[in-house]
């Protein structure tokens, strides 16, 4: 590479205005690494375009969407009045039990409220920076894979900078970054491992490959396993295409795998160390262990469908299958572009088959190709719970391989079996494009057909493209292809971006109604229709142990009231919002008191600890299954005084799990007298 300093300096004469004889100052021209490169600034500007843009779309109207997930929402509330439900991600300050996930994200939301006081905007901004970060990031992966391939900064811009536009146009991604769940930390620590694993394959450095590790480890402490469906692609990756020899190569992936285990370890230490009463009991498992959450409910029982406690099973969740991302559940999340990348990963490799072992860009195929195909058959094929939002994802190794295999093959478009597969990956998008948005009403019918015409024109554009020389209209080609791939995911985000989100369970797109567990638009794909926004957990055989569903009656007969706009399943998936009669009587005197009420199910407190300020305690966890409190235990707390109210509303309940909660409402209902305030059925149990 050429040196950026000159080969000598020179003085230059000038006129100075001084008159003859008098001494002239000397001119030193400036170096040229000190001079401004007009073109580097106009990349970092189209940077800075991209990012704007991405937050513009993730902070619009964000506060909207109210608490969002207040199930998270009401841990960052009790994360911020106290540092132990901070450090534990408790539900309540209190501390009475964790929600059912490593606390990562929770830290965040719960330092934001701390700070800036508690709101839906200091809940929700962190995630939206989330979004941008990770595209930031995705650019930065991208853009160092293409510059050696390219050999042209523009191009590995370009290649950058269209890999974080899919990033950010991805439907589901929108979604997830303007939404409180862990999946946005998720996929901005895998992104970052990404980033820092293509790092260390191009540069002699440990310290890259050991912060890789780092940042999987907290991917952990984000969404426990799911963090490590991408490890096997990265680990394959530097092993093949890092420098030095291999057992040296094999040595520094031990490091980093140690890297890993003692990032997120350290915490899963410190919960196993900690006396139980010292600590709030572990939400999701049925013997207050953290490992046997991680293991159990949140591991293997989401791929066999045999989780304790959960309220799904059978067919519940949909029937897995190869196609499973395409269906009407998941298609408008994150189809868009699946079949597109893959083409393009194929069409990479093809390019790369004589590089060097090195090569960087076989290795972002396989870090990208990997994270894609890995992440999406574990999804497609797991029988445990699962929701359309997980795909997010998938979205960074779909938009890596779209930023990259757009910009190499394109740049090789003069080889017929590039211009061949580029041509096959834009008709690709431009097909699915027509196909999901056909799933739904709501942009009619003239815009598939505007893109399908486009995309296949812009496909015949490319695949025909070396025999036409005008620089106009391969410029068009290109522009038409980008559009027709992007307009179907933009109408998408838009739709997403402009609707409000709420409950446990929400899915990207056009907004066409409701359904349980949440706000939110409806699910396209193929063979979809895009009607109601969620689907509705089956609950076949597990009527004999139901708490009371909505409008239903828990045992006892007492009503299973949950206040107004609790959303479905008796606040299993959406909190209620309490009456300002009812807010005013939690709050009465609650400084004498640990608890200000308790009620069963997660969702049901976050509803009530949100309106007050004030710990409520969720009896039996997210699904009113776990054992915490059992009943001599809840016994001994209203023996005390600790907890002011007992507040009715039931949950649909799995067969499996505690049936404390239950115990706890009948004793409860049999022993303390009703009374309504504000339309909810309550039990005065101190005071």
């Amino acid at each position: 590479m050429a040196s950026h300093y000159p080969a000598s300096v020179h003085t230059a004469s000038v006129h100075t205005g001084h008159p003859a004889g008098a001494p002239a100052a000397a001119h030193h021209p400036v170096p040229a690494c000190y001079r401004p490169d007009p073109r580097a600034l106009r990349r970092g500007l189209e940077l800075a375009a991209v990012l704007a843009g991405t937050a513009v779309l993730y902070l619009w109207n964000l506060g909207a969407s109210g608490w969002a997930n207040a199930f998270y929402s009401a841990a960052a509330q009790a994360g911020s009045q106290d540092w132990t439900a901070w450090f534990f991600g408790s539900s309540d300050a209190a501390n009475a039990i964790t929600v059912d996930k490593p606390p990562a994200s929770l830290w965040i939301m719960g330092l934001s409220v701390r700070i800036f006081g508690l709101s839906s905007w200091s809940i929700l901004v962190p995630q939206a920076l989330m979004g941008v970060g990770t595209a930031w990031l995705l650019y930065l992966a991208v853009r160092r894979a293409a510059s050696p391939a390219t050999a042209d900064p523009r191009l590995a811009h370009r290649a950058g900078l269209i890999a974080a536009a899919v990033l950010a146009l991805t439907p589901v991604a929108t979604l997830m970054f303007r939404f409180n769940n862990p999946d946005a930390l998720l996929v901005l620590l895998m992104t970052a491992a990404a980033y820092a694993v293509l790092r260390a394959v191009q540069e002699d450095r440990l310290r890259w490959l050991l912060l890789a590790g780092v940042f999987l480890g907290f991917g952990f402490l984000a969404k426990q396993l799911q963090v490590l469906l991408v490890v096997p692609g990265f680990a394959i990756a530097y092993a093949l295409a890092g420098p030095h020899s291999l057992p040296r190569r094999l040595l520094r992936l031990a490091a980093a795998g140690a890297a890993m285990v003692a990032s997120a370890g350290w915490w899963l230490l410190a919960v196993e160390l900690t006396p139980a009463g010292l600590r709030p009991y572990i939400g999701g498992s049925q013997n207050n262990s953290i490992l046997e959450l991680t293991l159990g409910y949140n591991g293997l029982g989401r791929l066999t469908g045999d989780e304790t406690g959960s309220v799904g099973g059978g067919n519940g969740w949909g029937d897995p299958g190869l196609l499973r991302m395409f269906n009407s559940e998941f298609g408008g999340q994150i189809a868009w572009l699946l079949p597109s990348a893959l083409i393009l990963a194929a069409g990479l490799l093809w390019l790369g088959r004589r590089a060097p072992r090195t090569d960087a860009v076989r290795a972002a195929v396989i870090i990208w190709g990997s994270w894609v195909l890995v992440t999406g058959l574990v999804f497609s094929f797991m029988a445990g719970i699962i929701h359309p939002y997980y795909a997010v994802a998938l979205a960074p190794g779909i938009a890596g391989l779209a930023g990259l295999g757009t910009v190499l093959l394109w740049q090789h478009r003069q080889q017929p079996p590039a211009a061949l597969l580029l041509a096959a990956a834009v008709a690709a998008a431009a097909l699915m494009a027509f196909q999901l948005l056909g799933t739904t009403s709501a942009y009619g019918a003239w815009l598939r057909w505007l893109v399908l015409s486009g995309g296949l024109a812009a496909a015949a554009g490319v695949a025909f493209g070396r025999f036409l020389r005008w620089r106009a209209v391969q410029r068009t080609t290109a522009a038409l292809a980008i559009a027709a791939s992007l307009t179907g995911p933009l109408a998408y985000s838009l739709s997403t971006a402009s609707t409000t989100h709420s409950g446990a369970i929400v899915s990207a797109g056009p907004s066409s109604g409701f359904a349980p567990g949440g706000t939110g638009p409806g699910r396209t794909g193929l063979g979809g229709t895009g009607t109601g926004s969620t689907r509705q957990p089956a609950t076949q055989g597990n009527t004999a142990r139901q708490q009371g569903a909505p409008g239903g009656t828990l045992p006892g007969g007492t009503a299973a009231a949950s206040g107004r706009g609790g959303g479905a399943l008796g606040g299993l998936l959406g909190a209620p919002t309490p009456s300002a009669e009812l807010v005013a009587a939690l709050r009465n005197g609650a400084s004498g008191y640990t608890w200000a009420a308790a009620v069963v199910g997660s969702n049901n407190a976050a509803g009530y600890q949100l309106a007050t300020e004030l710990p409520v305690m969720a009896v039996g966890g997210f699904n009113g299954t776990d054992p915490a409190p059992t009943l001599a235990e809840f016994q001994d707390l209203v023996s005390q005084g600790k907890i002011h109210y007992f507040i009715t509303g039931g949950t649909i309940r799995a067969s499996t799990g505690s049936d404390a909660a239950a115990q706890i409402a009948q004793w409860v209902a049999n022993n303390f007298t009703a009374q309504s305030i504000g339309g909810t059925t309550v039990y005065l149990l101190a005071g």
